[in-house]
């Protein structure tokens, strides 16, 4: 039988769904991205086929034979007469904490491909899920499986994080990763949308709300306002050739920063439990899984760009963030943990810039108040999306 070849992809999961054509009685299958052979006719072979799953499942039947009739390994094919082999253990979706994740998608910002996941339910209310710095988009998996069955839920990779593509040449500005969200909003005409964002990606949300207000339902930002202003104050009235000095210097320092090797998943793991004590080993395993990628020699490494951590030297200005933050005309949930190094924004002033927020401090919680006292956030935030 001659090698049959997929189609070639523009992006992640371009060949599922796909429709391919048929050519009479030919052995070619026609389909938007080539041509592909496979021997003998379609109906003595593989008969008609409508997407590129279906054609790539009747190609292994072709070189491995039919599918084993043995039943499959669930709960109601174990005990007496289970086949052999098989145990509870071989079914996923019998082990405690078993989740049922997520799509992987691809969309295009800036020419830069990017990764998002998709919890389905698509005729549901839309919902982003924008993660913070040095984050990705896995880190809501908790979350998105308890509203999943209410909305349909996005969560985005930002550009140089998880498993969205590095911005070579650029200094990640705040107003590019605004740009990015509000791209694909716009392109999965998620209008309107309840954004639900963690630091970083906070402030990015804030940003884009307060530039499009008609477009946001309701959101939800965990320590998203920002450092203290107190140190915001002394950013601003550093000279600018002194940020700019500070820039260059950091970027220097980024571009001898090689990515560090962990030489086990395990190692890596340590370090994710020292960033944030407060995690369960469950989920900084879980969170170091997809936030991490194998290197050839074996080791991991932090799949976000290094070149992240350096911030640019023009920011918008206070008072133009402020302006941005007394648009936002949706209801606002500003939450905080109380063992976070972030200030108080109801005792700080900075609340009192939106139309209508309310902050509530989660005690035990530090800066990740969604991992580190999930159910108390989950409660919170249903009962402020209800009303």
């Amino acid at each position: 039988m001659r090698e049959v070849r997929p189609p070639p992809s523009t992006h992640a999961g371009a060949a599922t769904g796909s429709t391919w054509a048929q050519e009479r009685r030919s052995t070619h299958f026609r389909w938007s991205g080539g041509t592909h052979r496979v021997s003998g006719t379609h109906e003595q072979r593989i008969g008609l086929v409508q997407t590129a799953d279906e054609l790539i499942k009747r190609v292994f039947v072709l070189i491995d034979g039919p599918p084993s009739q043995d039943p499959p390994c669930t709960s109601a094919a174990l005990g007496a007469h289970s086949p052999i082999g098989c145990s509870a253990a071989d079914n996923p979706q019998e082990q405690p904490g078993y989740m049922e994740g997520p799509t992987s998608h691809t969309y295009f910002s800036q020419r830069l491909r990017l990764h998002y996941v998709d919890w389905g339910n698509e005729a549901a209310p839309p919902m982003l899920m924008v993660h913070g710095g040095r984050d990705h988009c896995r880190n809501w998996d908790w979350v998105a499986q308890e509203f999943r069955d209410d909305y349909h839920i996005i969560a985005p990779d930002l550009r140089g994080h998880g498993d969205s593509q590095w911005a070579v040449g650029s200094s990640y500005h705040h107003v590019d990763y605004v740009y990015d969200i509000a791209h694909l909003i716009h392109q999965k005409r998620m209008n309107p949308v309840t954004i639900v964002a963690h630091s970083m990606g906070g402030g990015v949300s804030l940003t884009y709300a307060g530039l499009y207000p008609e477009t946001v339902a309701k959101l939800v930002v965990i320590e998203g306002v920002g450092p203290p202003p107190e140190m915001v104050a002394e950013w601003a009235d550093a000279p600018i050739h002194e940020r700019l000095d500070t820039w260059v210097q950091d970027l220097r320092t980024s571009s001898g920063r090689l990515p560090r090797r962990y030489a086990t998943l395990e190692e890596a793991l340590e370090r994710m439990q020292t960033e944030n004590p407060h995690l369960t080993e469950e989920r900084a395993r879980h969170l170091t899984i997809h936030g991490s990628n194998q290197n050839e020699d074996g080791t991991f490494s932090w799949k976000f760009d290094n070149y992240v951590r350096t911030f640019s030297p023009v920011r918008l200005p206070l008072d133009a963030q402020h302006a941005l933050w007394s648009r936002i005309s949706c209801p606002t949930l500003l939450v905080r943990g109380s063992e976070s190094w972030a200030s108080d924004p109801a005792t700080d002033g900075r609340a009192d810039h939106f139309q209508d927020a309310q902050v509530v401090n989660i005690d035990g919680a530090g800066h990740w108040a969604h991992h580190d006292q999930l159910d108390e956030f989950l409660t919170i935030t249903r009962r402020f999306l209800a009303d």
